[in-house]
């Protein structure tokens, strides 16, 4: 059984018990890293701490004030600082000084303050100190450091730490509960170490699923505890660091998650792109759902959702379709999102769909047996995409046994399918299937070897999808408390729940697993927490969610310690092509300027720009202010309109029709927020390949651009043109970081 196997078969057995049997659910149910740079590693192989880092450590925990959202202290001014390149490191073993941590109550989390020690976590060392160099691929930003690489003794953990030579007096934490190595990509130090920040990365004690509960935050924490005592020896400084924490989707629930355990370790942080503690595997489930259901009316609804579209992407569904649609919609799934419905998997259901079988394994049986699941209901769609194909195995493929030819070709769509053995010394074990070739099927990556170096000819096996078809209709039967508005759709008028509920909650379990816990809203130090418009994977809503857990918590002191900043057009990840930077635009430049932002907060109470302004609807889906002074934030808005040249009494609008050969007028008007910057770049793209040839002369860097340019398409065709701007906090056109962006679409239809 793996270390994840055994802590979700624990954590099940405990929700399940506590879980209660009511309509309402209690509150606390609720609810690839890259290559650092040059350099060879040169182990040292002396013992650790001496007398004197001994000292170090203790000046550094009685020095580390609290970072409390209450206090109304400011952090000391920053004074640059340049590293003591002559002096190499000298720290030799021996353990941490200080009281233990403690959980606030009896099996909570550990609580981890400025002033104590992780009980697990003693005994730091550093086996590497020395320079480097990285070049960020993004930006071609070439930086210098002094790398500090070393661990905790007796466990997996592992640091590394990226000293500038221009140090002051911050550092930058990144965190991906994932993480299986602690080397910080090129542009995550270049980045950093640009701004005279220190970076501190972990591997999280060897990521999930193996790190358990150090994995969630001690780690990290932990880690920049003891950054603070290596950077007094860098730097000969005494004064304490200020720290912040920061990451997108699962390294939002760290970062809550270290928010909210902590005091006095991160001065701050920025989660991105963050989830509800409910959230996982339901806004994957509900994906998959839509994908299978609606997968031949997605032109449609993406046409119905485009500039100059007809608006209703229910137009021409059935019935279930529609359902489905709005389920989708209604759980948050931005409408808009579909467009790259092609290209959409269901995110990270791949990692988490077996734990959800670990957890809650007879759903399957009752889902196709129980009255009132989606499997014994003929309306639904469920039944008839079931596949259960039994056939013999007539021999094993590749060498080691990488897959099995059957007696007979399996048919009907075996996406998500598993191979179930049925006979032999195998018998009763499962393995995904990986794809099929008429009468040839492959086992999926994750296969036990165990088990598919059992199966022999002659074997019989069933090819089944009855899990995966069974989890698209999950969220449907994990109904948590009424907060959690996206799942109110699937109760009555009496707020009971009109499905069947399962006897666990898997999402908060998920959540336990990835960050310690379930997000309360209760955090210390400042937060910013950053939100797309477009994150077809966990959602924009549940950043409202944590806003208004938040508000219940500060009250009308909610605006000293947080903010939520929305990025229209911006996707959970980056976009990952050319291609998609029609669609979407990056959030790097949001995040950079929340760090920055955060640190000249919490040095010299300076506010950064206010939460963005927004509105939800009944669907769920959340729609920003429309004016840049309205919608606040730090992201410009954008408006594009076209119209055809040379015709007259003709209004710009989203969508203008033109022959062959005809130019037409694109009007773009773009405005920072208040506070937010100077808009440094105008950018078009005409062919949809993200290319983005074409750059308007701006008349000068201000917070808003007004232009308008010709464009002439030669071939018949309907195409989408784009306008991306970019705007940078101090309106300078050369920065390398920093840079937010925006973008707008019109459609052109030539004959």
């Amino acid at each position: 059984m793996t270390a994840l196997a055994r802590y979700l078969e624990t954590r099940g057995t405990r929700a399940a018990q506590a879980r209660p049997k009511t309509t309402e659910d209690d509150g606390d149910l609720r609810g690839s890293r890259g290559d650092s740079g040059a350099g060879t590693r040169r182990r040292r192989t002396r013992p650790l701490l001496t007398g004197s880092a001994i000292l170090l450590i203790t000046g550094a925990v009685s020095m580390t004030a609290s970072c409390s959202s209450s206090s109304d202290d400011a952090a000391p001014a920053p004074r640059p600082v340049w590293t003591n390149l002559g002096h190499p490191l000298d720290i030799d073993a021996g353990p941490l000084v200080g009281p233990s941590c403690e959980p606030a109550a009896p099996d909570g989390p550990l609580i981890v303050t400025g002033s104590c020690v992780d009980p697990e976590l003693t005994r730091p060392y550093v086996d590497v100190d020395e320079r480097r160099k990285a070049t960020d691929p993004a930006t071609d930003v070439t930086v210098s450091f002094r790398y500090v690489h070393g661990g905790f003794r007796d466990t997996k953990a592992k640091f590394a730490f990226y000293f500038p030579d221009r140090y002051e007096g911050r550092f930058f934490e990144y965190t991906y509960p994932t993480l299986g190595t602690e080397d910080a990509l090129p542009g995550t130090i270049a980045f950093a170490v640009t701004n005279g920040a220190y970076a501190v990365a972990t591997n999280n004690a060897g990521g999930l699923p193996g790190a358990g509960e150090l994995g969630g935050y001690r780690v990290n924490a932990a880690s920049a505890k003891f950054s603070r005592v290596v950077a007094a020896r860098v730097y000969g400084d005494s004064t304490r660091p200020r720290g912040y924490i920061y990451g997108a989707s699962g390294g939002a629930y760290q970062t809550m998650g270290a928010l909210e355990k902590t005091d006095g370790v991160w001065d701050g942080g920025v989660p991105m792109v963050p989830g509800t503690g409910n959230s996982i595997p339901s806004s994957m489930t509900v994906e998959l759902l839509g994908l299978r259901v609606l997968h031949d009316k997605f032109p449609q609804i993406v046409d119905a959702m485009e500039p100059g579209g007809s608006g209703d992407p229910y137009a021409g569904l059935n019935k279930e379709q529609q359902a489905v649609l709005r389920e989708a919609t209604r759980l948050g799934f931005p409408l808009r999102g579909w467009w790259n419905y092609a290209n959409l998997d269901g995110g990270a259901f791949s990692a988490v769909g077996g734990g959800v079988r670990i957890l809650d394994a007879s759903y399957v049986d009752d889902f196709w047996t129980r009255p009132g699941y989606a499997g014994t209901d003929p309306a639904s769609s469920a039944g008839t995409a079931r596949v259960r194909f039994e056939a013999d195995v007539t021999a094993l493929t590749g060498d080691p046994a990488s897959g099995l030819r059957l007696s007979a070709a399996p048919t009907g769509d075996l996406t998500g399918a598993d191979i179930v053995v049925l006979s032999g010394a195998a018998a009763g074990r499962t393995v995904p299937l990986g794809g099929s070739d008429g009468d040839t099927v492959t086992f999926g990556d994750n296969a036990d070897s165990a088990v598919t170096g059992a199966i022999r000819p002659g074997d019989r096996v069933r090819v089944d999808n009855s899990w995966f078809l069974a989890l698209q209709y999950y969220q449907r039967y994990q109904v948590p408390s009424r907060d959690l508005y996206g799942w109110n759709q699937f109760r009555d008028a009496g707020g009971a729940p009109i499905y069947p509920q399962r006897p666990i909650l898997a999402g908060p379990t998920f959540t336990q697993a990835v960050s310690g816990g379930v997000p309360t809203g209760k955090f210390h130090g400042k937060m910013i927490m950053l939100a797309s418009l477009m994150d077809v994977e966990a959602f924009p809503w549940p950043a409202d969610w944590y806003a208004r857990q938040a508000k219940a918590t500060l009250g009308s002191k909610l605006d000293d310690s947080y903010r939520v900043w929305l990025m229209d057009n911006a996707g959970h990840t980056q976009p990952l092509n050319p291609a998609a930077e029609t669609h979407l635009v990056s959030y790097d430049g949001e995040l950079q300027q929340a760090l920055l932002h955060l640190d000249e907060w919490v040095v010299n109470g300076t506010a950064p720009p206010a939460s963005t302004a927004y509105t939800v609807d009944g669907d769920t889906q959340l729609h920003p202010a429309a004016t840049a002074t309205e919608r606040r934030g730090v992201q410009p808005t954008v408006t594009l309109a076209v119209s055809r040249v040379g015709t007259r009494n003709i209004t710009p609008a989203a969508r203008a029709d033109a022959a062959t050969g005809q130019p037409v007028a694109l009007s773009v008007q773009a405005e920072t927020p208040p506070d937010a910057g100077k808009i440094i770049r105008v950018e078009w793209d005409f062919d949809g390949t993200g290319r983005y040839p074409e750059r308007s002369e701006l008349d000068r860097i201000d917070r808003s651009a007004r232009l308008t340019i010709a464009h002439t398409f030669t071939r018949p065709g309907t195409y989408f043109p784009v306008v991306r701007v970019t705007s940078e906090r101090n309106g300078d056109p050369k920065a390398p970081y920093g840079l937010v962006q925006n973008l707008a679409r019109v459609r052109v239809v030539v004959r």
